[in-house]
């Protein structure tokens, strides 16, 4: 799909829609890491609301200087694609010093925001921002790579989970066992979209149209995509695992839930118009909030019970046959 009619020229609505606000629940992934290290640590922060608001800020605004780079680089590829080629740097005409000086904007308050707070969250900031250019700039440009462009994409996610983390305790980092978690549970998350975005884009428009969407799809096709969602899950439990064995062993009873949630949300990038391929509206799948309801109520139990029986599982036992 392309556009061919004339372009009318953007206002400020326009440029500001290329910093998708509206995007600003994928932010929710900054909680798991505040609370776990009030759980895990306990506050270190001299003024931990002072932290925890310019943690915010840090993340929204570079969050959104990487979605601006994002969609005024991509206007050109985005025009293929049925949904997308209806955004503002496609569909309307945009000044490319403007859009610059926002991404300059955002991701100065961003930083700003961080050094404020800690030089922790600083560093992490830094490479939130760097990963919007090696995601989006050429000649990088991780997004044009098979499977690098899943992998790059969803360090953003231990990224905002660092960021958490810092409000609370900018002394620590998390333990390496819940980041990979982390990476490897947003690589799923990304990789499902991929896989609804080819599905539909294939069966309605053909291979053609989608690998001129974007180029990282010419090294994909559904079986790929399918196996990689595997995977990435299979490696995000089981750093899970090792993440609730070894800092609390009672966190073990929500490891189902979380398996059932993986399951979910395959299930929905499998689906017709799928709500995988715009993550921001997940809120609205009903099922999906109750399953993770779940595992927030099965934290929360095993977080204030002590089951003296999940002990055994920490240590080698055997079964015995009474010989």
């Amino acid at each position: 799909m392309t556009v061919t009619a004339a372009r009318r020229q953007g206002g400020i609505r326009e440029y500001l829609a290329i910093a998708r606000f509206d995007h600003a629940t994928k932010h929710v992934f900054v909680i798991p890491g505040m609370v776990l290290a009030y759980i895990l640590r306990g506050v270190h922060s001299d003024n931990v609301m002072r932290s925890i608001l310019l943690g915010f800020v840090c993340v929204v605004m570079i969050a959104s200087a990487n979605y601006v780079i994002n969609e005024w680089l991509d206007r050109d590829f985005d025009k293929h694609h049925p949904t997308k080629s209806q955004r503002s740097a496609v569909s309307t005409e945009l000044k490319g010093p403007i859009v610059y000086g926002l991404w300059l904007i955002f991701l100065a308050i961003g930083l700003g925001a961080a050094f404020f707070a800690n030089k922790v969250m600083f560093l992490v900031a830094l490479v939130f921002g760097a990963q919007g250019v090696f995601y989006n700039v050429p000649p990088l440009r991780s997004k044009d790579k098979a499977y690098l462009d899943v992998i790059s994409e969803s360090i953003n996610n231990p990224l905002r989970l660092m960021i958490g983390w810092a409000m609370i305790d900018p002394s620590t980092l998390p333990p390496s066992s819940i980041i990979a978690s982390y990476w490897f549970g947003g690589a799923f998350l990304m990789a499902a979209k991929r896989l609804s975005e080819y599905r539909e884009i294939v069966a309605n428009h053909g291979r053609d149209l989608l690998v001129r969407y974007r180029r990282s799809f010419a090294g994909y096709d559904e079986a790929k995509l399918i196996l990689s969602c595997f995977l990435y899950a299979l490696l995000s439990s089981f750093f899970l695992a090792v993440f609730l064995i070894k800092y609390r062993i009672e966190y073990i009873i929500s490891l189902p839930a979380f398996a059932v949630l993986f399951v979910q949300y395959l299930g929905l990038s499998l689906q017709p118009g799928s709500v995988a391929q715009k993550p921001e509206r997940l809120f609205k799948e009903k099922s999906l909030m109750v399953t993770i309801f779940m595992v927030v109520l099965l934290f929360t139990i095993a977080t204030f019970t002590d089951i003296s029986v999940l002990n055994s599982l920490t240590h080698a036992q055997y079964i015995s046959l009474g010989q």
